[in-house]
C-alpha cells in the first residue's frame, strides 16, 4: 500500500500514531468550513443532534457551545476517534450532555424519528453505500429535522465514483424521501441540506 493510500485509510479510519496525529489535523482544518455550513441551516429546537462521523469532536464542541438545551450525540467508525471525541467533550461527557460512540453509518444504533438536526461534515465520501447510508440517516431523523452534510468539492471529485453532480446528490436526497433539498456552494465547498 503506498503513502497516499495509507492516509486515506487513516482519514477513514484513524488508529495508532498516525491516526492520533490525523485527528488532530481534522479538527483543525476543518473549523472553517464546518463554521460555514452551519450556518446554512437551523438547528430543530429542543430535539437532539447527531454528527455521524465526528473524528476528533470539534463539531460536537461547536455544536454543544452553540445549543445548550439540546443532547448532542456523535458516531464514529473509527474507536480512536471516538476516545479522542470523549477526551475534547470530557465536560460535556460528564454532564451527560453528550454521547459518543463507535458505530457504522450503515446501522445507526438509534430509534426511528430521534434526531431534529444529523450532521456529516467531510465524511459521506468514504461511506460504504451512500444511498442506504442516506435512507438510514433519514430514518432516525424527525418529521421536519434537518440533514446536512457538508464537504470540500475536490475531496467529493476525488473519492466518489458517482453522485459527485448537485443534481445526483439532489436526486438522491429525494429518492431517501427528503421534502426539500436545498445545496450550497462556493469554489471549495458544498453544502447539501435535506429537511425531512
Amino acid at each position: 500500500m503506498g503513502l497516499l493510500n495509507a492516509l486515506i485509510e487513516q482519514a477513514k479510519n484513524p488508529r495508532g500514531f498516525v491516526g492520533n496525529i490525523m485527528i488532530k489535523i481534522m479538527n483543525q482544518a476543518h473549523t472553517s468550513i464546518t463554521t460555514w455550513g452551519l450556518r446554512k441551516i437551523e438547528i430543530k429546537s429542543g430535539a437532539p443532534i447527531l454528527d455521524i462521523g465526528c473524528g476528533g469532536g470539534q463539531t460536537i464542541h461547536t455544536l454543544a457551545k452553540q445549543n445548550k438545551q439540546h443532547e448532542i450525540y456523535g458516531i464514529d467508525y473509527s474507536q480512536q476517534a471516538v476516545e479522542t471525541s470523549i477526551q475534547k467533550n470530557k465536560k460535556a461527557v460528564a454532564a451527560g450532555s453528550v454521547r459518543i460512540s463507535q458505530g457504522d453509518v450503515s446501522a445507526l444504533p438509534y430509534n426511528d424519528g430521534f434526531f431534529g438536526t444529523i450532521t456529516a461534515i467531510q465524511t459521506h465520501y468514504f461511506w460504504p453505500d451512500l444511498e442506504q447510508d442516506i435512507s438510514e440517516a433519514f430514518r432516525v431523523l424527525i418529521a421536519g429535522g434537518t440533514f446536512v452534510i457538508i464537504s470540500e468539492i475536490y475531496k467529493i471529485n476525488y473519492h466518489m465514483k458517482q453522485f459527485t453532480k448537485n443534481e445526483e446528490m439532489e436526486q438522491l436526497l429525494r429518492k431517501s424521501g427528503f421534502q426539500t433539498v436545498n445545496i450550497h456552494e462556493n469554489n471549495k465547498w458544498r453544502c447539501y441540506v435535506g429537511k425531512k
